[in-house]
């Protein structure tokens, strides 16, 4: 028996001798609303939120359409997804 296959041997022998593990995820719950008027999602960055610019969010959404009126709107991941979808033919927004 050669180094590693001890080494994956005892890895083995006390993981089985630890049991099942009982580790319970909770449910994240966000802090930061979408700044989109009719979406009610949590943006952020941990659960895949986004910021953009305000003028390139109003070109979608419009400015009746958003609730921030800072510089950079947050918007959830599925909210960012329509942007860019809406976004995608105009060869202005991708460089």
């Amino acid at each position: 028996m050669g180094f590693k296959s001890r080494a994956k041997k005892k890895q083995k022998d006390a993981s089985d001798a630890k049991g099942p593990s009982n580790d319970i995820k909770e449910e994240y719950s966000g802090e930061v609303r979408c700044d989109v008027a009719d979406c009610e999602n949590w943006a952020d960055k941990k659960i895949g939120g986004r910021k953009l610019a305000f003028d390139r969010a109003a070109d979608v959404w419009g400015e009746d359409g958003l609730l921030g009126n800072s510089r950079r709107v947050t918007v959830c991941k599925s909210c960012y997804r329509e942007w860019k979808k809406a976004k995608k033919d105009d060869p202005s927004e991708w460089g």
